[in-house]
Formats: C-alpha cells, sequence, structure tokens
C-alpha cells in the first residue's frame, strides 16, 4: 500500500513518466492516460508527474487477472 501524504516520504522512490513506460512496457502517453484518469497516482512537478514506485508496482499487481 502506497504511503499516505503524512508518512515519511523520505524513504520513497519517484519515477518519472518514461521511467513508469519502461518498467510497464507501454508508451508513455499511456501513463499519461493513466494519471489524469486517476488510474496511477502522481505528483505534479512543475510541469511534468511523478509516480511513486510502489504505486506502479500496485497497479500492476491489481492490473494481473486469470485467462485461463
Amino acid at each position: 500500500m502506497a504511503p499516505s501524504p503524512t508518512s515519511d516520504m523520505s524513504e520513497a522512490k519517484f519515477l518519472t513518466v518514461a521511467e513508469v513506460a519502461t518498467v510497464m512496457r507501454v508508451s508513455k502517453m499511456t501513463v499519461y492516460r493513466l494519471v489524469h484518469n486517476g488510474e496511477l497516482p502522481a505528483v505534479r512537478v512543475g510541469r511534468s508527474f511523478r509516480v511513486l514506485e510502489e504505486d506502479v508496482n500496485e497497479y500492476l499487481r491489481k492490473s494481473f487477472f486469470d485467462a485461463g
């Protein structure tokens, strides 16, 4: 589970949109769509976004489904 905004964030690892796209093997546009739709939490830093690595992992865990 992602840390709450009030918890200690000094140990948190933030990823850029490009890094998230690489980890998920999708385009940057897909990551932006997930962020704008609220499916992937992100922090806006200036004109760019940063995503907690744990939030990416949690999104991927929740996205798995049994195809069999």
